[in-house]
Protein backbone atom coordinates (compact mmCIF):
# COMPACT_ATOMS: atom_id res chain seq x y z
CA UNK A 1 0.00 0.00 0.00
CA UNK A 2 3.01 2.27 0.46
CA UNK A 3 3.28 3.06 -3.45
CA UNK A 4 -0.59 4.58 -3.08
CA UNK A 5 0.42 6.80 -0.63
CA UNK A 6 3.66 8.05 -1.68
CA UNK A 7 2.34 8.62 -4.92
CA UNK A 8 -0.44 10.58 -3.68
CA UNK A 9 1.33 12.61 -1.39
CA UNK A 10 4.86 12.84 -3.95
CA UNK A 11 2.39 13.27 -6.81
CA UNK A 12 3.39 16.87 -7.73
CA UNK A 13 6.85 16.57 -7.48
CA UNK A 14 6.65 13.62 -9.70
CA UNK A 15 4.40 14.60 -12.29
CA UNK A 16 6.87 18.34 -11.98
CA UNK A 17 9.57 16.87 -12.69
CA UNK A 18 9.06 13.87 -15.07
CA UNK A 19 6.91 16.48 -17.13
CA UNK A 20 3.70 14.58 -17.21
CA UNK A 21 0.61 15.54 -16.27
CA UNK A 22 -0.97 14.81 -12.67
CA UNK A 23 -4.08 13.51 -14.02
CA UNK A 24 -2.12 10.13 -15.06
CA UNK A 25 -0.73 9.70 -11.31
CA UNK A 26 -4.14 7.42 -11.23
CA UNK A 27 -2.90 4.64 -14.02
CA UNK A 28 0.17 4.74 -11.90
CA UNK A 29 -1.80 3.40 -9.02
CA UNK A 30 -3.85 0.77 -11.65
CA UNK A 31 -0.69 -0.11 -13.28
CA UNK A 32 0.05 -1.60 -9.17
CA UNK A 33 -3.29 -2.77 -8.43
CA UNK A 34 -4.21 -3.65 -11.51
CA UNK A 35 -1.69 -6.62 -11.71
CA UNK A 36 -2.16 -7.18 -8.13
CA UNK A 37 -5.51 -7.70 -8.70
CA UNK A 38 -4.55 -10.26 -11.17
CA UNK A 39 -1.94 -11.85 -9.43
CA UNK A 40 -4.32 -12.46 -6.29
CA UNK A 41 -6.18 -15.12 -8.07
CA UNK A 42 -3.25 -17.46 -7.72
CA UNK A 43 -1.53 -15.75 -4.39
CA UNK A 44 -3.58 -17.69 -1.97
CA UNK A 45 -2.32 -21.26 -3.69
CA UNK A 46 1.39 -19.61 -4.16
CA UNK A 47 1.43 -19.13 -0.60
CA UNK A 48 -0.31 -22.67 -0.13
CA UNK A 49 2.76 -24.02 -2.26
CA UNK A 50 5.69 -21.82 -0.96
CA UNK A 51 4.97 -21.40 3.02
CA UNK A 52 5.09 -18.43 4.83
CA UNK A 53 9.11 -17.92 4.61
CA UNK A 54 9.81 -17.79 1.28
CA UNK A 55 6.10 -15.56 0.03
CA UNK A 56 7.66 -13.00 3.20
CA UNK A 57 11.03 -13.19 0.99
CA UNK A 58 9.22 -12.79 -2.32
CA UNK A 59 6.96 -9.91 -0.79
CA UNK A 60 9.90 -7.72 0.54
CA UNK A 61 12.30 -8.26 -2.08
CA UNK A 62 9.65 -7.21 -5.01
CA UNK A 63 8.89 -4.05 -3.05
CA UNK A 64 12.88 -3.08 -2.60
CA UNK A 65 13.13 -3.47 -6.27
CA UNK A 66 10.07 -1.51 -7.26
CA UNK A 67 11.34 1.50 -4.88
CA UNK A 68 14.77 1.05 -6.44
CA UNK A 69 13.42 1.27 -9.89
CA UNK A 70 10.95 4.46 -8.58
CA UNK A 71 14.16 6.64 -7.51
CA UNK A 72 15.59 5.93 -10.92
CA UNK A 73 13.43 6.36 -13.43
CA UNK A 74 13.34 9.02 -16.24
CA UNK A 75 9.88 9.07 -17.62
CA UNK A 76 6.68 7.92 -16.68
CA UNK A 77 6.54 5.13 -18.91
CA UNK A 78 9.40 3.22 -16.82
CA UNK A 79 7.42 4.86 -13.75
CA UNK A 80 4.76 2.96 -14.97
CA UNK A 81 5.93 -0.29 -15.17
CA UNK A 82 8.07 0.40 -11.48
CA UNK A 83 4.58 0.54 -9.44
CA UNK A 84 3.47 -2.54 -11.35
CA UNK A 85 5.94 -4.24 -9.58
CA UNK A 86 4.66 -3.39 -6.27
CA UNK A 87 1.47 -5.26 -7.04
CA UNK A 88 3.32 -8.50 -6.42
CA UNK A 89 3.39 -7.56 -2.80
CA UNK A 90 0.16 -6.39 -2.90
CA UNK A 91 -1.24 -9.49 -3.49
CA UNK A 92 0.64 -11.56 -1.39
CA UNK A 93 0.06 -9.52 1.62
CA UNK A 94 -2.79 -10.30 3.23
CA UNK A 95 -3.08 -14.32 2.43
CA UNK A 96 0.52 -15.27 3.82
CA UNK A 97 -0.18 -12.78 7.18
CA UNK A 98 -3.47 -14.08 7.52
CA UNK A 99 -2.10 -17.86 6.99
CA UNK A 100 0.77 -16.34 9.85
CA UNK A 101 -2.22 -15.22 12.54
CA UNK A 102 -4.42 -18.77 11.36
CA UNK A 103 -1.76 -20.62 12.19
CA UNK A 104 -0.09 -19.08 15.31
CA UNK A 105 -2.71 -16.98 16.97
CA UNK A 106 -5.28 -18.19 19.61
CA UNK A 107 -8.59 -17.80 18.31
CA UNK A 108 -9.73 -15.37 20.84
CA UNK A 109 -6.56 -12.95 19.88
CA UNK A 110 -7.62 -13.50 16.23
CA UNK A 111 -9.89 -10.42 15.60
CA UNK A 112 -7.59 -7.88 17.55
CA UNK A 113 -4.52 -9.26 15.84
CA UNK A 114 -6.10 -8.84 12.12
CA UNK A 115 -7.01 -5.42 13.33
CA UNK A 116 -3.28 -4.23 14.30
CA UNK A 117 -1.85 -5.67 11.21
CA UNK A 118 -3.82 -4.28 9.15
CA UNK A 119 -3.42 -1.09 11.27
CA UNK A 120 0.42 -0.99 9.55
CA UNK A 121 -1.46 -0.05 6.10
CA UNK A 122 -2.46 3.10 7.45
CA UNK A 123 1.06 3.76 9.47
CA UNK A 124 2.54 4.11 5.43
CA UNK A 125 -0.17 6.39 5.00
CA UNK A 126 1.31 8.16 8.09
CA UNK A 127 4.85 8.34 7.32
CA UNK A 128 4.26 8.75 3.45
CA UNK A 129 2.22 12.41 4.64
CA UNK A 130 4.58 13.12 7.63
CA UNK A 131 7.97 12.31 6.74
CA UNK A 132 8.53 11.94 3.07
CA UNK A 133 7.25 14.97 1.91
CA UNK A 134 9.89 16.49 3.94
CA UNK A 135 12.97 14.59 2.62
CA UNK A 136 11.43 15.32 -0.52
CA UNK A 137 11.51 19.05 -0.06
CA UNK A 138 15.03 18.92 1.17
CA UNK A 139 16.48 16.22 -0.33
CA UNK A 140 14.76 15.50 -3.95
CA UNK A 141 11.95 13.13 -3.95
CA UNK A 142 14.16 9.98 -5.53
CA UNK A 143 15.75 10.17 -2.08
CA UNK A 144 12.42 9.93 -0.39
CA UNK A 145 11.59 6.49 -2.13
CA UNK A 146 15.11 5.43 -2.19
CA UNK A 147 15.00 5.22 1.98
CA UNK A 148 12.10 2.56 1.75
CA UNK A 149 15.23 -0.15 0.20
CA UNK A 150 17.16 -0.74 3.12
CA UNK A 151 14.22 -1.33 5.30
CA UNK A 152 13.05 -3.90 2.73
CA UNK A 153 16.64 -5.33 2.98
CA UNK A 154 16.42 -5.41 6.72
CA UNK A 155 12.50 -7.46 6.59
CA UNK A 156 14.12 -9.60 4.36
CA UNK A 157 16.69 -10.71 6.93
CA UNK A 158 13.91 -10.47 9.61
CA UNK A 159 11.96 -13.49 7.60
CA UNK A 160 13.43 -16.27 9.55
CA UNK A 161 12.59 -15.21 12.86
CA UNK A 162 9.18 -14.93 12.39
CA UNK A 163 7.81 -17.66 10.38
CA UNK A 164 7.23 -21.18 10.97
CA UNK A 165 10.89 -23.87 9.87
CA UNK A 166 8.05 -26.12 8.60
CA UNK A 167 5.54 -25.88 6.18
CA UNK A 168 2.83 -28.75 5.24
CA UNK A 169 0.95 -27.89 2.13
CA UNK A 170 -3.27 -27.69 1.99
CA UNK A 171 -3.03 -29.18 -1.38
CA UNK A 172 0.01 -30.91 -3.70
CA UNK A 173 -0.54 -28.30 -6.32
CA UNK A 174 -1.80 -24.96 -7.50
CA UNK A 175 -5.13 -25.06 -7.82
CA UNK A 176 -7.99 -22.05 -7.92
CA UNK A 177 -11.19 -22.33 -6.15
CA UNK A 178 -14.68 -21.05 -6.94
CA UNK A 179 -15.55 -18.75 -4.25
CA UNK A 180 -18.83 -19.49 -2.46
CA UNK A 181 -22.05 -17.23 -2.36
CA UNK A 182 -20.69 -15.76 0.96
CA UNK A 183 -17.71 -14.94 -0.65
CA UNK A 184 -18.83 -13.12 -3.80
CA UNK A 185 -20.97 -10.94 -1.88
CA UNK A 186 -17.79 -9.81 0.39
CA UNK A 187 -16.06 -9.76 -2.60
CA UNK A 188 -18.60 -7.06 -4.15
CA UNK A 189 -18.31 -4.79 -1.46
CA UNK A 190 -14.82 -4.96 -1.24
CA UNK A 191 -14.67 -4.17 -5.11
CA UNK A 192 -16.98 -1.17 -4.60
CA UNK A 193 -15.02 0.50 -1.20
CA UNK A 194 -11.96 -0.01 -3.15
CA UNK A 195 -13.01 2.38 -5.92
CA UNK A 196 -13.83 4.81 -3.99
CA UNK A 197 -11.26 4.40 -0.99
CA UNK A 198 -8.01 4.41 -3.75
CA UNK A 199 -9.64 7.34 -5.90
CA UNK A 200 -9.85 9.71 -2.47
CA UNK A 201 -6.59 9.09 -1.50
CA UNK A 202 -5.48 9.51 -4.85
CA UNK A 203 -6.71 12.97 -5.52
CA UNK A 204 -7.40 14.30 -1.84
CA UNK A 205 -4.14 16.18 -2.00
CA UNK A 206 -3.99 17.15 -5.33
CA UNK A 207 -8.19 18.69 -4.73
CA UNK A 208 -6.63 20.58 -2.03
CA UNK A 209 -4.31 22.02 -3.62
CA UNK A 210 -6.43 23.12 -5.95
CA UNK A 211 -8.68 24.49 -3.27
CA UNK A 212 -5.28 26.75 -2.60
CA UNK A 213 -4.25 25.01 -0.09
CA UNK A 214 -0.29 24.37 0.28
CA UNK A 215 1.20 21.48 -0.41
CA UNK A 216 2.88 20.12 2.79
CA UNK A 217 -0.96 20.91 4.26
CA UNK A 218 -2.18 19.27 1.38
CA UNK A 219 0.04 16.17 2.42
CA UNK A 220 -0.93 16.21 6.21
CA UNK A 221 -4.33 15.84 5.19
CA UNK A 222 -2.62 11.84 4.53
CA UNK A 223 -1.28 11.85 7.04
CA UNK A 224 -4.60 12.64 9.50
CA UNK A 225 -6.15 9.99 7.16
CA UNK A 226 -3.54 7.51 7.92
CA UNK A 227 -3.57 7.84 11.82
CA UNK A 228 -7.40 8.05 12.25
CA UNK A 229 -7.52 4.65 9.88
CA UNK A 230 -5.12 3.28 12.31
CA UNK A 231 -6.95 3.78 15.27
CA UNK A 232 -10.40 2.07 12.84
CA UNK A 233 -8.32 -0.97 12.02
CA UNK A 234 -7.21 -1.50 15.76
CA UNK A 235 -10.59 -0.48 17.45
CA UNK A 236 -13.47 -1.57 14.89
CA UNK A 237 -12.07 -5.17 14.12
CA UNK A 238 -11.95 -6.44 17.70
CA UNK A 239 -15.81 -4.78 17.92
CA UNK A 240 -16.80 -5.89 14.83
CA UNK A 241 -16.03 -9.90 15.88
CA UNK A 242 -17.92 -9.27 18.88
CA UNK A 243 -21.09 -8.72 16.84
CA UNK A 244 -23.32 -11.75 15.64
CA UNK A 245 -22.67 -10.33 12.18
CA UNK A 246 -20.15 -8.01 10.68
CA UNK A 247 -22.19 -7.24 7.65
CA UNK A 248 -24.15 -4.55 9.52
CA UNK A 249 -21.13 -2.74 10.99
CA UNK A 250 -19.73 -2.40 6.98
CA UNK A 251 -23.26 -0.97 6.43
CA UNK A 252 -22.61 1.84 8.99
CA UNK A 253 -19.01 2.41 7.83
CA UNK A 254 -19.85 2.30 4.21
CA UNK A 255 -22.67 4.88 4.58
CA UNK A 256 -20.64 7.03 6.67
CA UNK A 257 -17.71 6.97 4.35
CA UNK A 258 -20.25 8.38 1.32
CA UNK A 259 -21.34 11.12 3.81
CA UNK A 260 -17.45 12.17 4.48
CA UNK A 261 -17.28 12.30 0.40
CA UNK A 262 -20.23 14.59 0.40
CA UNK A 263 -18.57 16.68 2.76
CA UNK A 264 -15.17 16.48 1.42
CA UNK A 265 -16.37 17.98 -2.40
CA UNK A 266 -17.52 21.27 -0.85
CA UNK A 267 -14.79 22.52 -0.43
CA UNK A 268 -13.90 25.74 -1.49
CA UNK A 269 -10.77 28.24 -1.53
CA UNK A 270 -11.87 30.09 1.23
CA UNK A 271 -13.38 26.74 3.13
CA UNK A 272 -10.91 23.66 3.67
CA UNK A 273 -12.53 22.54 7.15
CA UNK A 274 -14.35 20.09 4.60
CA UNK A 275 -11.40 18.74 3.10
CA UNK A 276 -10.15 17.76 7.16
CA UNK A 277 -13.47 16.10 8.18
CA UNK A 278 -13.87 14.00 4.80
CA UNK A 279 -10.21 12.76 5.04
CA UNK A 280 -10.65 12.20 9.18
CA UNK A 281 -14.59 10.74 7.95
CA UNK A 282 -13.35 8.30 5.33
CA UNK A 283 -10.16 7.52 7.69
CA UNK A 284 -12.80 5.93 10.51
CA UNK A 285 -14.47 4.37 8.59
CA UNK A 286 -13.95 3.22 4.60
CA UNK A 287 -10.61 2.08 6.18
CA UNK A 288 -11.14 0.12 8.57
CA UNK A 289 -14.09 -2.56 5.86
CA UNK A 290 -10.77 -4.22 4.81
CA UNK A 291 -9.30 -5.05 7.85
CA UNK A 292 -12.94 -6.27 9.06
CA UNK A 293 -13.24 -8.58 5.75
CA UNK A 294 -10.26 -10.20 6.76
CA UNK A 295 -11.19 -10.89 10.00
CA UNK A 296 -14.16 -12.23 9.00
CA UNK A 297 -12.37 -14.59 6.76
CA UNK A 298 -10.22 -15.65 9.73
CA UNK A 299 -13.17 -16.58 12.30
CA UNK A 300 -15.52 -17.89 9.53
CA UNK A 301 -15.04 -20.82 7.48
CA UNK A 302 -18.32 -20.49 5.93
CA UNK A 303 -16.66 -17.89 3.15
CA UNK A 304 -13.88 -21.28 2.76
CA UNK A 305 -10.38 -22.15 3.15
CA UNK A 306 -8.24 -18.90 4.11
CA UNK A 307 -5.68 -18.35 2.14
CA UNK A 308 -7.87 -19.05 -0.88
CA UNK A 309 -10.67 -16.90 0.41
CA UNK A 310 -8.31 -14.02 1.44
CA UNK A 311 -6.65 -13.66 -1.88
CA UNK A 312 -10.54 -13.87 -3.95
CA UNK A 313 -11.61 -10.68 -1.57
CA UNK A 314 -7.79 -8.98 -2.50
CA UNK A 315 -8.36 -9.34 -6.21
CA UNK A 316 -11.97 -7.61 -5.38
CA UNK A 317 -10.45 -5.47 -3.77
CA UNK A 318 -7.42 -4.58 -6.23
CA UNK A 319 -9.68 -4.15 -8.61
CA UNK A 320 -11.41 -1.39 -6.96
CA UNK A 321 -8.18 0.42 -6.32
CA UNK A 322 -7.21 0.22 -9.82
CA UNK A 323 -10.52 1.17 -11.42
CA UNK A 324 -10.79 4.41 -8.98
CA UNK A 325 -8.24 6.79 -9.83
CA UNK A 326 -8.19 6.63 -13.73
CA UNK A 327 -12.33 6.01 -13.09
CA UNK A 328 -12.33 9.74 -11.43
CA UNK A 329 -9.96 10.80 -14.14
CA UNK A 330 -11.86 9.88 -16.78
CA UNK A 331 -15.39 10.90 -15.30
CA UNK A 332 -14.05 14.54 -14.70
CA UNK A 333 -12.42 15.28 -17.90
CA UNK A 334 -15.73 14.05 -19.51
CA UNK A 335 -17.98 16.32 -17.74
CA UNK A 336 -15.66 18.87 -17.17
CA UNK A 337 -15.78 19.08 -13.09
CA UNK A 338 -15.04 16.95 -9.81
CA UNK A 339 -18.47 17.30 -8.72
CA UNK A 340 -19.29 14.68 -10.86
CA UNK A 341 -16.46 11.98 -9.96
CA UNK A 342 -16.95 12.71 -6.30
CA UNK A 343 -20.80 11.78 -6.85
CA UNK A 344 -19.32 8.73 -8.91
CA UNK A 345 -17.67 7.39 -5.88
CA UNK A 346 -20.15 7.98 -3.59
CA UNK A 347 -22.76 5.90 -5.44
CA UNK A 348 -20.32 3.42 -5.26
CA UNK A 349 -20.43 3.36 -1.75
CA UNK A 350 -24.11 3.09 -1.64
CA UNK A 351 -24.05 0.37 -3.82
CA UNK A 352 -21.93 -0.80 -1.23
CA UNK A 353 -24.04 -0.39 1.71
CA UNK A 354 -26.63 -2.33 -0.07
CA UNK A 355 -24.68 -5.09 -0.88
CA UNK A 356 -23.78 -5.44 2.46
CA UNK A 357 -27.46 -5.70 3.57
CA UNK A 358 -27.88 -8.80 0.90
CA UNK A 359 -24.91 -10.39 2.68
CA UNK A 360 -26.49 -9.64 5.89
CA UNK A 361 -29.68 -11.60 4.77
CA UNK A 362 -27.31 -14.35 3.35
CA UNK A 363 -25.48 -14.98 6.35
CA UNK A 364 -28.69 -15.54 8.98
CA UNK A 365 -30.76 -17.85 5.81
CA UNK A 366 -27.06 -20.37 6.32
CA UNK A 367 -27.17 -19.97 10.36
CA UNK A 368 -30.68 -20.66 9.80
CA UNK A 369 -30.17 -23.57 7.70
CA UNK A 370 -27.89 -25.33 9.61
CA UNK A 371 -30.23 -25.27 12.42
CA UNK A 372 -32.15 -27.00 10.12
Amino acid sequence: MLVLYTTSTLGPLLSSDLHFDSSLLGYLIMSSFGLAAVLSLWAGAIVDYLGSRYTLLMLFSSVGLAFTLIATVESFYSLLVAAAICGIAQALANPVTNLLIAQQVPPEQKAGIVGLKQAGVQLAALIAGLMLPSIALQYGWRVAFGIVVPITIFFCLSVSFVTPKKHIRAQARLKLLPPNSLLQRLMIIQFLIGTSLSAFVTYLPTFAIQQNMALPLADTLIAVFGAVGMISRIVLTPMGAKLKDESLLLFMLAAIAAVSMAITMNATPDSHWQLWAGAIGVGLTAVATNAIAMSMLVRDPAFGPVTFSSSLVSVAFFAGFALGPPLFACVSIYFENLFASWNTLIGALILACVMAIVLAFARRHKVEHRRV
